[in-house]
């Protein structure tokens, strides 16, 4: 007996009912937290730290993966080729893979489940994973046979330099089939977020990082016998690391009663609701993806090494995001996937509205401290081998650019998968086009004077205009969220966070003109002294401005403090 899946509408009004007068809308987003309230709250903030957790794990091997990277190949031709041909799929895997699919995946899925029972959300997901199985095969196959036809496109600049060209485009062949790989964990991971299973997902990603430092020592060394440039060996690590990615999952997937069959329908109700929402969360999505595509197709023009300078940089502003971001929007996706499927429009405003404040709490100092001590934090990180003192402040240029969007980001997140939960599919594609038009606009006219910092800077400011009209439709969509409480939040976490920032700053600088940044030893001393400096302050700010999106924090925190008995 088929399913009756209804295909996603195109606006909220064929989903919702109609607009609530506002003194009615407004009470549920802006009215004082009940117990009921404090308690999601607290939950959604204890999931989110336990994404918190594992994201830190792979943030940290990330780091020590691009340290990996700067030690062994600098800044320059070997980077550059690299970073392009793992834009390909890495950007395919942001939009589609990971991005989209789990913004359709999710509610849909929590949708069947919910009214249909798990043995119709279990079906379904089979048939998702030998869709995907099918369906990117087939793109990753094209990729691999049209690379030298799209690697030149991405990067016109490198064909001015002798073999860099050549090798991007080999290195694109090799690590094309890592798109199949976590399309694949991108399913499992959303099938485990529907039955509130976060930390394996999370940690998943892992397995990319451990498999690109130990390719740097193995694999890489390796390669010039077989008469292959030694990245060629990284670019191997980024199989082997979406194999583990994926791998890692499956023994939690089997334990929740999955088991895979060969089945596969085209014309399943919920496989093609998927599908329809796909494309369009994947525009809705891409405003940051496609700015940074184009960031990088633009820092090819510039001069050897803009690519490399920007990625690192990116990767910097990506710990930050991954921490607290991407772990409040996985869990802001589970729960308000739920509320959707419940029609329960109250609780899903209060939990859009708290995460969005919640993030803010995270984010907000994050990139306070990345502004303050940006320098030194690079020359910590990768001023090491071949990445010279040059490469540290040339990074940090495009770290000062990526950090101002930094919350715009996170929020983004939040924010765009609740318009797929709800069926709202026109309204992201629409602004995803206004900030892709905008970015470039500021892309050409910033990058003369500013360089590589300037289409860092570009893609923040496209960011906070794709963030504040993702909001304002939406509050106009469903009601007021509570966008005062949201407004009073923000003043006083952005003035915390900038009384932290200066202290980061002054006490850094004061330890930098004592110990200098010469050496490992004294980077660190400096960076630590800043990172305390800010912690402290910003935690006196916190109580004394009374900011209530810290008591969440806190709460989470006393958990693993030692108990008296």
């Amino acid at each position: 007996m088929s399913r009756e899946v209804p295909p996603p509408p195109d606006d909220l009004d064929a989903a919702l009912p109609s607009p609530v007068p506002r003194d009615e809308a407004v009470a549920p987003a802006v009215s004082p937290p009940g117990p009921q309230t404090r308690t999601r709250e607290a939950c959604l903030a204890r999931a989110a730290g336990v994404v918190s957790l594992a994201t830190l794990v792979s943030r940290a091997l990330g780091l020590i993966r691009e340290q990996v990277f700067a030690a062994f190949f600098g800044a320059g031709f070997a980077v550059d080729a690299f970073q392009v041909a793992f834009r390909i799929p890495n950007l395919l895997r942001d939009l589609f893979a990971e991005g989209a699919m789990s913004a359709a995946f999710v509610p849909t899925l929590t949708r069947v489940q919910e009214r249909e029972g798990p043995e119709a959300a279990m079906r379904l997901a089979n048939l998702v994973m030998n869709f995907l199985l099918v369906t990117v095969s087939t793109v990753c196959l094209l990729g691999i046979l049209f690379a030298d036809r799209l690697v030149p496109w991405m990067a016109p600049g490198f064909a001015s330099v002798p073999g860099k060209l050549e090798l991007t485009i080999q290195l694109t062949r090799i690590m094309t089939p890592f798109l199949l790989l976590v399309a694949l964990a991108a399913a499992v991971m959303g099938v485990l977020n529907t039955r509130r299973i976060f930390f394996i997902p999370a940690i998943a990603p892992t397995m990319l990082n451990l498999a690109l430092i130990a390719s740097g020592f193995v694999l890489s060394p390796l390669c010039p016998r077989f008469g292959l440039h030694p990245i060629v060996g990284m670019a191997g690590g980024v199989i082997l690391g979406g194999l583990g990615q994926l791998l890692l999952q499956v023994p939690a997937l089997y334990g929740q009663g999955f088991r895979w069959h060969p089945i596969i329908s085209f014309r399943d109700p919920g496989v093609l609701r998927i599908v329809t929402l796909m494309a369009p969360a994947a525009i809705g999505l891409a405003a940051t993806q496609v700015n940074i595509f184009v960031n990088t197709f633009l820092a090819s023009l510039l001069p050897q090494g803009s690519v490399s300078w920007l990625n690192y940089a990116y990767r910097l502003m990506q710990l930050p995001i991954g921490l607290f971001g991407v772990a409040i929007a996985t869990v802001t996706l589970a729960e308000v996937s739920r509320h959707a499927a419940r029609r329960e429009m109250p609780e899903l405003k209060r939990t859009i509205s708290f995460s969005l404040r919640f993030g803010l709490f995270l984010t907000l100092p994050a990139t306070a401290v990345l502004v303050a001590l940006a320098h030194p934090i690079v020359a910590l990180l990768y001023q090491h081998g071949r990445f010279t003192a040059e490469d540290s402040w040339q990074t940090a240029r495009g770290l000062w650019g990526y950090a101002v969007g930094l919350s715009a980001f996170s929020a983004v997140r939040v924010l765009v998968p609740v318009y797929y939960s709800l069926g709202m599919t026109r309204v992201p594609v629409t602004i995803s086009f206004i900030t892709i038009g905008v970015n470039i606009a500021l892309n050409i006219l910033l990058m003369h004077p500013l360089r590589h910092g300037g289409l860092a800077l570009a893609t923040s400011i496209a960011s906070v205009l794709n963030f504040t009209l993702l909001f304002e439709v939406l509050r106009r969509k469903i009601g007021p969220m509570g966008g005062g409480v949201l407004a009073r939040s923000a003043g006083k976490i952005f003035l915390g966070s900038l009384l932290a920032a200066g202290a980061a700053y002054g006490v850094a600088t004061g330890l930098e003109h004592t110990v200098g940044l010469a050496g490992v030893g004294a980077r660190l001393i400096v960076v630590l002294g800043g990172l305390v400096a800010a912690m402290l302050v910003y935690l006196a700010a916190t109580f004394t401005l009374r900011i209530r999106e810290s008591a969440p924090f806190f709460a989470f925190l006393a958990r693993f403090l030692p108990r008296k008995r």
